[in-house]
């Protein structure tokens, strides 16, 4: 009788450890992708959303594109391919992938834009960002803040950066900040030497350092003779490295020309940094493991054929139907508070951003 127990019990347990092994292998293969490694942010990102896919029993397929339009295609194209069971899409341009994204319908293939939407289909199923109109608020409220423009009479010199213009959420960003300098502009209180408003002008085609900074060396050539410069909003850390690079080349920072308030957007290392050593003003945290958390969760809950959690569906028009999505929300960093917001919460250790 004692035998017989064990073997049932040995049945028993392979019997479970059998069913485990089938019900991983049953999850399948999310496909992750990701526009560049030449941003921080992304590779923490995919870093993120492999670890917490894996740890639920997912197989993975990462892969990057680095900002280039016809390699994300074709990598989405081998995933459809391969079969995956759901696809993850950080895209490069959100307004092309419209036939890529049909092969996936047609397969019954799952498709969450991760943190950017993606525009002009209708087989995007969700949307995981974070509240991206508040991004641009808390940027612009940097700003206020940095200038007092509460208290102080001004007028105060202010030039404008903006994202992408094939990224959706750069529109949102903009659109955010000027719903809080906008009345500032309108009273007088801040003045645009250039005059250059607005994405169509202001925009900075994948969100290169590199042309921020090119363009930031023309417009103090061009309109800051006599003039400073008092604050940039800039959208994003990368472009506000290459705006204080400009700004520093021709003596800001030192002397009598006090640094201008820039803020910017993703808490990376160099920038937080620089906060620390009262360069750029302000950055905007937005917390990777959490994205991750939320679109693991919508992953699990559309294979156990479960409608996923989604706390938005008025916003997200992308231009075929509203897509619902889950806002995140986010987090302004000054120098007041980077010990408690990036450290403390475990995202950076002390010795990563000691200056």
């Amino acid at each position: 009788m004692r035998m017989m127990a064990k073997l049932a019990s040995a049945i028993a347990l392979g019997a479970m450890v059998f069913a485990g092994a089938a019900s991983a292998q049953e999850k399948g293969t999310v496909g992750v992708l990701m526009p560049t490694k030449a941003s921080a942010r992304w590779i923490a990102d995919g870093d993120n959303m492999v670890k917490q896919l894996q740890e639920r029993g997912y197989k993975t397929d990462l892969q990057y594109a680095e900002d280039d339009i016809p390699t994300q295609i074709s990598q989405l194209e081998n995933m459809v391919a391969a079969g995956v069971q759901t696809l993850v899409i950080a895209s490069i341009d959100g307004t092309t992938l419209t036939d890529v994204l049909q092969q996936a319908h047609d397969k019954g293939i799952k498709v969450i834009a991760y943190d950017r939407l993606i525009r002009n289909s209708p087989n995007v199923d969700y949307y995981t960002t974070f509240d991206n109109f508040q991004v641009g608020v808390l940027q612009a409220q940097s700003i206020v803040d940095g200038l007092k423009l509460e208290t102080e009479a001004g007028p105060f010199n202010i030039e404008l950066f903006g994202g992408s213009p094939d990224d959706n959420n750069a529109f949102f960003f903009y659109d955010g900040a000027m719903s809080v300098l906008q009345p500032y502009v309108d009273s007088g209180k801040l003045v645009i030497p250039s005059g250059e408003t607005g994405m169509d002008r202001v925009g900075t085609l994948r969100w290169d350092p590199a042309v921020a900074q090119a363009r930031m060396d023309n417009l103090l050539s061009s309109y800051y003779g006599d003039k400073t410069v008092n604050a940039v909003l800039s959208p994003y850390d990368g472009l506000s490295i290459g705006i204080i690079s400009a700004l520093t080349a021709v003596g800001y920072g030192s002397g009598d020309k006090p640094m201008p308030i820039v803020s910017g957007q993703d808490a990376e290392v160099p920038s937080v940094k620089s906060i620390q050593n009262d360069q750029q003003y302000s950055t905007i945290f937005k917390d990777t493991r959490e994205l991750a958390k939320v679109t693991v969760d919508m992953i699990d809950a559309i294979g156990q054929g479960k409608e996923p959690e989604v706390n938005d569906t008025k916003t997200y028009n992308n231009g075929e139907k509203v897509v619902p999505s889950y806002l995140l929300k986010p987090v302004l960093v000054t120098k007041d508070n980077i010990k408690p917001v990036l450290v403390d919460s475990g995202y950076y250790t002390e010795a990563q951003i000691q200056p």
